[in-house]
């Protein structure tokens, strides 16, 4: 037993020192070996998900395939394809092992794509065209897909270019992403650059060249307390003149800033390729970055089909996105489809609060514990509310509001990234950033994304390999078109 005991705790050592994913992920996978894990991944009976559901499901894909009936493939993943069918996303599934889950679950994980395959690749003589697409579209939308969200978190939110570049290394970025604040920084760089540019927009020296003097101290008495020129060339370099669909056509990513309005008796806005195509992204970031106080509210500008810059939704101002949007997932999936989230999440009011693993509550204390906080976040809404009502001066009125909004919002997703709790993370809010500073900020997103990059290649598979494919019969259908 000390041995088996000194060999996991070796191993637990190489996993927490590995310098890469490759270290890293052989590591987890050597731990599950003589933890016992790998065993439990081999057995499929466990209360945790219906595996005789899956098994079941798996069987008649597979006697489907060896038959080569793809119309018979078709009409299983019609039955009830979805993101949790027999509870196969439940978070309990992936906290016993370091590595991967159930084999049951890999195997029909895999059993779909490769039908998704077969049906692809079968001719017009078996199934018809327009019969095939029809297909993957209804598919793809009842089927849903994965979003990215980076919150806000002033300095703090350069850890969101380690979690984008580890996952954008593995090729597994989704093409929706939301960024508030910092976040929407970032957010336009992934919208704006190829795969190629990205791994180099998203080095620590890059950075640093366009960011190491955005915070400048403008004084007391002016419209905010930072003076914003260095922050707006900094964008300016960055995003140019480009607009959001201009950035949809160039990477395919569909990208969403968000912002707040600087008055009342308006809501937070999601600028995108949908909503507002042909609104200039330096300026929506700008907007999503204007934190109150520190920075002046922004009018935001549009570019018209001759090139002319306007201003867009002229006589008004927005600033800070995270203030009332700073993980717009309804929205998100509304415009998109999106139901599933991946958060990266550094806003210093929300990280203190929060577990990078969403479980259900398991214990009575969980459960207590769990509706207390829920009750505190009800009673301070109402408690804003009766503020508000009763509070006539204008400038008073909008901060009830703005905190109102801040307590009411929701900052976790289905899978949660979030920096490590140092008190050093503080100083590095408002801080101008370093070169070592940033280096840091970046290794430990990539860190902290390690652990999750096995569960977001599971959970995306299917939607990707379907939007994948439904890509290409829609260029096909465009040949056939003439389009």
């Amino acid at each position: 037993m000390a041995l088996f005991d000194r060999r996991l705790a070796s191993i637990e050592a190489a996993i927490e020192n590995a310098r890469s994913y490759a270290e890293y992920h052989e590591a987890c996978l050597a731990h599950d070996a003589i933890s016992g894990a790998d065993e439990w991944k081999a057995k499929d009976p466990c209360r945790e998900y219906d595996y005789r559901l899956i098994r079941k499901r798996v069987q008649r894909m597979q006697l489907a395939r060896s038959k080569g009936d793809n119309i018979a493939l078709m009409s299983i993943i019609h039955e009830g394809l979805h993101g949790n069918l027999g509870n196969i996303a439940n978070p309990a599934l992936y906290g016993r092992c370091k590595i991967g889950t159930k084999n049951l679950i890999e195997t029909f994980l895999h059993e779909v794509v490769i039908a998704l395959d077969s049906i692809f690749d079968a001719n017009d003589d078996e199934i018809d065209f327009y019969y095939k697409l029809s297909f993957f579209e209804e598919t793809a939308h009842a089927f849903g897909r994965s979003c990215l969200m980076l919150s806000g978190g002033a300095g703090l939110g350069f850890f969101h270019a380690g979690v984008v570049k580890s996952l954008n290394e593995r090729d597994l970025l989704p093409t929706v992403i939301s960024g508030a604040s910092a976040g929407s920084i970032i957010a336009g760089m992934i919208g704006t650059r190829s795969h190629d540019e990205l791994l180099e927009a998203l080095s620590a020296e890059y950075i640093h060249e366009h960011f190491q003097q955005w915070r400048h101290w403008a004084g007391f008495g002016q419209k905010s307390l930072l003076d914003s020129r260095a922050l707006e060339n900094a964008l300016i370099t960055l995003f140019d003149v480009m607009t959001f669909e201009e950035a949809l056509k160039k990477t395919g990513r569909h990208i969403t800033v968000s912002v707040s309005p600087s008055d009342l008796h308006q809501h937070s806005r999601l600028l995108n390729a949908k909503t507002s195509p042909n609104a200039i992204i330096t300026q929506a970031v700008r907007a999503s970055c204007a934190v109150p106080v520190l920075f002046s509210p922004v009018q935001l500008r549009a570019k018209t089909n001759k090139g002319d810059i306007v201003p867009y939704i002229p006589n008004r101002r927005f600033a800070d996105g995270s203030l009332m949007a700073d993980l717009p997932f309804e929205r998100l999936s509304r415009l998109y489809g999106v139901n599933h989230s991946i958060v990266s999440q550094t806003n210093p009011l929300a990280v203190p609060f929060l577990s990078s693993n969403r479980t259900h509550a398991t214990s009575l204390y969980d459960l207590a514990w769990r509706h207390v906080g829920q009750l505190a976040k009800d009673n301070s809404i109402f408690a804003f509310d009766v503020m508000e009502r009763f509070i006539s001066h204008k400038g008073a009125k909008l901060a009830i509001h703005k905190v109102r909004s801040i307590i009411d919002q929701q900052y976790v997703g289905n899978i949660n990234i979030l920096p490590e709790k140092q008190l050093r993370n503080v100083a590095q809010v408002l801080a101008n950033p370093s070169l070592n500073s940033i280096r840091q900020l970046i290794e430990s997103g990539e860190r902290a994304t390690w652990p999750q990059l096995d569960v977001i290649a599971r959970n995306t598979k299917i939607s990707e390999t379907l939007r994948y494919y439904l890509k290409l019969l829609k260029r096909r259908e465009a040949e056939l078109l003439g389009h």
